[in-house]
């Protein structure tokens, strides 16, 4: 279980950095720094929120944490959502962060689902 979690943590370090990296190309335009900076603090956010959920001092905690989890990363699909429809990267293709945030979000999702089961 405990190699799970540790893989899960790269991943969504691995994650983190793939949204610092894509904000860092939005450009210096109202829009695009508004886009960014909601980006980048929801996406940064899910590894640290996570980081926080391993350490919970209970079940009920941990379920709770994992729901911000949750709640942030489906924000950054959103984010990422605009970004591709409005076209502000220049037609740069997100598939595979998109693909990534949804894969990570069912996997946070099954996560709080099993932990609820465990009360």
């Amino acid at each position: 279980m405990e190699e799970k979690a540790n893989q899960l943590s790269e991943r969504l370090l691995d994650y983190g950095v793939d949204i610092v990296k894509l904000t860092a190309k939005l450009g210096r335009t109202v829009t695009g720094k508004y886009i960014a900076n909601q980006l980048l603090r929801a996406g940064t956010s899910v590894g640290a929120n996570y980081e926080e959920a391993c350490g919970a001092q209970s079940r009920a905690d941990f379920i709770h944490k994992l729901q911000i989890v949750l709640k942030e990363i489906r924000e950054a699909l959103f984010w990422l959502k605009l970004v591709q429809r409005s076209e502000i990267l220049n037609g740069q293709n997100l598939g595979d962060i998109i693909s990534e945030t949804k894969q990570l979000s069912n996997i946070i999702a099954k996560s709080i689902i099993t932990a609820k089961k465990g009360k």
